[in-house]
């Protein structure tokens, strides 16, 4: 079976210069590195991760890709570049030269402006990256729904994952305008979803029965063919251990046959992102 967490970060504290995680959030206030991780893969039998960018910069996604030449778990790499620069298509170019570059990312949830990916103007990109072979993921909130689902609509060829779940609030029962928004994103058949950041959302005190209705509804709008699993470690380590995420999903998706768990569990992140044969 094919094992692949699609949704990890590294970080080196001394290069965000004082950005996020902040030093009260101690479990994840330090340095994480490949060799962090590693024994956790080794461990769940996970065959490779796809590394995700976590800083709006570029020198982010090209210390992510270092990392990816002498590290050969991490499969495939969704970086950041301005997407409303004038010099877009170039800069995505410059980035997608690097062969393990699959995606990009803003980081639309920390934006000022809900509606920053309805607009037209990021046309010139999202040509890129298609010419690229790169996909969207959707960094987003409840709020961002709407505006990404007219972005969704305007580029019907791009691939998009919303991550995370679009981070739902977990506290009293599964929100309406969630369920509704996730359902029309889930029609388009360019749409996909993570299933990863749930535990960090429902807070330390979570549970597999808290988590399960969000799950059911994911199943039930975007099918297995179209979630895919992911860790969000270290981001986890908030809430959980990496083990602890990995039995709490077995049990969220006990309800599905062998071939729709291997594909949520890793074959759905082979084909968004391309891994090769053999890659994973």
């Amino acid at each position: 079976m094919t094992r692949i967490d699609a949704h990890q970060h590294f970080w080196l504290l001394a290069a965000r210069q004082g950005s996020w995680p902040p030093p009260e959030l101690a479990a994840i206030h330090r340095d994480f590195v490949p060799p962090d991780l590693a024994p956790q893969l080794a461990a769940h039998g996970i065959d490779g991760t796809v590394l995700v960018q976590s800083m709006p910069n570029e020198d982010d996604t090209r210390f992510m890709l270092g990392l990816a030449d002498h590290h050969a778990f991490i499969k495939a790499v969704v970086g950041w570049t301005d997407m409303k620069a004038l010099n877009a298509a170039a800069r995505i170019a410059a980035l997608a030269a690097h062969p393990l570059l699959r995606g990009l990312r803003p980081m639309l949830q920390d934006l000022d402006e809900d509606g920053w990916i309805d607009d037209p103007r990021l046309d010139a990109a999202v040509a890129a990256m298609l010419a690229h072979g790169l996909v969207f993921d959707a960094l987003v909130l409840p709020r961002h729904l709407a505006p990404l689902l007219a972005f969704a609509r305007r580029h019907p060829e791009l691939p998009i994952v919303i991550d995370h779940a679009a981070k739902p609030d977990m506290a009293g029962g599964v929100p309406p305008a969630w369920r509704a928004d996730m359902a029309q994103l889930a029609a388009l058949p360019n749409v996909h979803c993570k299933l990863s950041g749930m535990v960090t959302e429902a807070g330390p005190e979570w549970t597999v029965a808290q988590l399960q209705p969000y799950v059911d509804h994911l199943l039930d709008v975007f099918g297995p063919a179209r979630l895919i699993w992911g860790s969000d470690w270290p981001v986890l380590e908030l809430a959980a251990s990496y083990a602890d995420w990995i039995e709490a999903s077995a049990a969220l998706l006990a309800g599905l046959d062998e071939g729709q768990r291997q594909a949520v569990l890793g074959l759905n992140a082979v084909r968004f992102y391309r891994l090769a044969a053999g890659q994973a």
